[in-house]
Parts: structure tokens; C-alpha cells; sequence
């Protein structure tokens, strides 16, 4: 299962949304002639349910979270989500602390979204937490872009520095890196609603350390923006190379701005090696490893 690496990922994208894209997006926007279709309209009180279905590598899994809109300490219109109802094709129950837990999160131009305390739950709901911010961290990065409105609008976010989920002793090299491909795919004025594909893409010149000369060889169509080098039972090292990328589509209410339904493709495309050492000198056969990882997420009626 994969669940522990993309949180991480997740959390790591959520910085470059919250610190470097944030700055990039105010910097260019101009309050007094930005146009906004899409924009969040919150009602106090309001409650939300969502459905989120996971298949990561193998292991399949469904939850629902529960929130309801209110106001933070600052005064910002916030969403604080519950989660509860796990099932998934392996043996695994929510604790009191995983069901106790509450999730922040908001579309408001002013309150970026933030990575919540993820040591007090349990691994297995890591996951779908960091899943939901990255949803709501693709639609709050559109809902900044300055006249973004009309159906095939699109804009091209670069970032491409190095996101690390290594811990320094089980994963000893981990990182990703992407630019940000922003697309309003369709506007539905009859339904409401809005369709997004936010696609997180390799970059020209990725930033990730390679740290192999057989690293450096493309896997796929692009240069390799994806590497990990773990520990392994045997004593040495898996170390893998590749591409990996995102795809998030996202349909969203024209009313009220709130995210209706929304799924999420993320591949990886990658060789593999056993090697004797971290720095990954000495190796043995590369074998061509496919990592699939998709998420749905629908709005319960």
C-alpha cells in the first residue's frame, strides 16, 4: 500500500500551494479587475457530506465524511469535516482518536488550506485526508487565477522544485516534482456547474536528486520526476525511478462554489532495482514496476 508516501506527498504539494503558488497568484491578481465564476459562497450552518472510494496500489477502500460550515478564530468561513463508515478489502476499523478527529478546511481566497495534525490518527486514514485537501487545494489554486471563466480558459503554473516524503530511515530518498496545469474543461449554465482538470505534470527540468547515472535515463516520455530509495527486508535498497504524474478533475457548483463531485488518476511509471548500497552504485536487474493509484469523491444529496 502506498497510503503513507502520497499523504506525504500530499502534505508536501499543500506547502507549495500554501507558501510559493500563494504569493505567485497574489502577486498577479488585481482585486479591482479580477472577474470570479468560480467563487465559494458559504452559508453558516451549512452540512456537507462526501463518499470518497480509494484504490491504491491493490488495496480498495470506501469512507464518508461529514462537515459543517462555520467560522474560525480570525472570522474566515471554514468547512470541519468528520470522518467515519471505513471499509476497505483489508482489516481495518476507525479508532476513537481517527473518529474524533476533525479536519479544517476552506475555498476563501484568505485562509489558505493547512496540513493538520496527521500523527493523531490512524495510517490507513492518512490517505483520504490528504486526498480531500489536495481536492480542495486544486480548487482553491483555480478560484485565484484572474479571469479564469470561460470554457477552455487555461493557465500553466510553474513550480517544479522538490517535494520529500523521506523519513530518513526507512524511505532515505524520496521526492517528486511537478508544475501545475490548470484547465476550465466546461461551464454548464443550465446545470450549475463548472468541470476542472488540474493536471500535476513533470517539469521541463525537474528538480528531484538522482543521485544514480542509471537514474538520469528517462523511464517514460519525460524526464524522471519521480525517485525512492527505501530499506528492504533483505538489508539493502529498493531504489525506483520514473514519472509520475496527477490528474484531478473537479465539477463544482456554479451557485455556491462548493466541490460536487471529483476524482483523482495518479500513475507512476517506473524501474526498479535491488542495490547494496543507498547511493545506488551497485544494482541488480532493472524491472519495469506500474504504480496506479484513483480516488472518486462525490457529494452525498
Amino acid at each position: 500500500m502506498l497510503h503513507s508516501k502520497n499523504a506525504i506527498l500530499a502534505s508536501a504539494f499543500l506547502l507549495v500551494i500554501c507558501g510559493s503558488l500563494s504569493a505567485q497568484t497574489a502577486a498577479k491578481q488585481n482585486p479591482a479587475t479580477a472577474i470570479h465564476l468560480l467563487t465559494r459562497r458559504y452559508t453558516d450552518g451549512e452540512k456537507l457530506t462526501y463518499a470518497m472510494k480509494g484504490s491504491n496500489d491493490g488495496w480498495e477502500y470506501q469512507v464518508q465524511t461529514t462537515g459543517v460550515v462555520k467560522r474560525d478564530a480570525a472570522g474566515h468561513m471554514i468547512e470541519e469535516y468528520a470522518w467515519s463508515d471505513f471499509k476497505s478489502n483489508a482489516p481495518m476499523t476507525l479508532n476513537s482518536a481517527s473518529l474524533n478527529f476533525r479536519q479544517t478546511l476552506s475555498l476563501n481566497p484568505d485562509a489558505p488550506p493547512s496540513i493538520p495534525d496527521l500523527s493523531v490518527v490512524q495510517p490507513m486514514l492518512i490517505g483520504p485526508i490528504t486526498d480531500l485537501l489536495t481536492f480542495y487545494s486544486d480548487l482553491w489554486l483555480t478560484m485565484r487565477q484572474e479571469n479564469f471563466n470561460h470554457a477552455g480558459d487555461h493557465t500553466y503554473v510553474k513550480f517544479g522544485g522538490p517535494a520529500s516524503w523521506a523519513d530518513g530511515n526507512y524511505v532515505v530518498l524520496g521526492q517528486d516534482s511537478i508544475d501545475f496545469d490548470l484547465t476550465l474543461k466546461d461551464v454548464d449554465s443550465t446545470k450549475q456547474v463548472a468541470t476542472l482538470l488540474v493536471r500535476h505534470v513533470p517539469p521541463k527540468q525537474p528538480a528531484v536528486k538522482l543521485p544514480a547515472d542509471w537514474m538520469r535515463v528517462p523511464v517514460a516520455d519525460t524526464p524522471n520526476n519521480w525517485v525512492e530509495v527505501k530499506k528492504n527486508n533483505a538489508g539493502k535498497y529498493d531504489a525506483e525511478v520514473g514519472k509520475e504524474t496527477f490528474d484531478v478533475e473537479i465539477k463544482v457548483s456554479l451557485a455556491d462554489g462548493k466541490i460536487l463531485s471529483a476524482t483523482l488518476n495518479n500513475p507512476v511509471e517506473a524501474l526498479k532495482r535491488e542495490c547494496s548500497d543507498p547511493s545506488c552504485a551497485s544494482c541488480g536487474e532493472a524491472k519495469p514496476h506500474h504504480i496506479l493509484r484513483q480516488i472518486e469523491l462525490r457529494l452525498v444529496p
